[in-house]
Parts: C-alpha cells; sequence; structure tokens
C-alpha cells in the first residue's frame, strides 16, 4: 500500500497509521480489529434502523467510538451525526452517508484481508 493511503490522505477510508499506534504495530491485532468493526458496522447499522431513538442513539455512538478507535474517519463523523439527530428526536439526514461511510470502509477491509 503506498504511504498517501497509509497514511489516510489518498482517500483511503481507514487511517492505517492511527490503526498502527493504537496497536502498536501489531500487523494480526489490525487485522482483527478491522475484521471485528467491519462486522460491527453491518449490527449497528441494522440497530440504528430497527431499534427505539435511544437504543439507535446507543448504537450510533458505539459505532462511533469503534470507527475512532480503527481510524475510520468518515464513519466516526456520519455516526455522530446520526447520534446527535437521535438524541435531539429527529430523523437522521445523515444515514445515507453513514450507509455510505461503513460500507466504503468494510469494502476496503475486504479487499486488504489475504482471502480477498
Amino acid at each position: 500500500m503506498d504511504e498517501a493511503a497509509r497514511n489516510g490522505t489518498s482517500g483511503f477510508p481507514i487511517d492505517l497509521d492511527h490503526l498502527s499506534r493504537q496497536t502498536g504495530g501489531d500487523d494480526e491485532l489490525d487485522r482483527e480489529l478491522l475484521a471485528l468493526f467491519a462486522e460491527q458496522c453491518v449490527k449497528h447499522l441494522l440497530t440504528i434502523r430497527a431499534a427505539s431513538a435511544a437504543t439507535g442513539r446507543d448504537a450510533a455512538h458505539t459505532l462511533k467510538g469503534a470507527a475512532r478507535a480503527v481510524g475510520a474517519w468518515a464513519v466516526a463523523d456520519a455516526a455522530e451525526q446520526v447520534e446527535r439527530a437521535l438524541a435531539d428526536g429527529a430523523v437522521p439526514a445523515a444515514l445515507p452517508e453513514l450507509d455510505h461511510a461503513a460500507e466504503t470502509a468494510r469494502a476496503a477491509i475486504a479487499a486488504m484481508s489475504p482471502a480477498a
């Protein structure tokens, strides 16, 4: 992977330098965390859509934290917007943005996988 992708300046959806700092440079742990994050995206997006506003807000908050931990900044930002909207009792207008950011991150994670 080139340097721009590694540090998140190429539009790559995961800031791999941030993730590496979080894991102390453990590539295996990086892969495990990214796989877990990809699963969490699916789970939390389903919860946001299907649950009460309070439960959806909690799911958005959890997804925001997970995204920040791995350096998925677009997912974190969109999840924060959804969380705020749900906290205010509003329809989360950022939900399509969150869907897109999560799908983009998940596709990048899948492409990084040795099995891909």
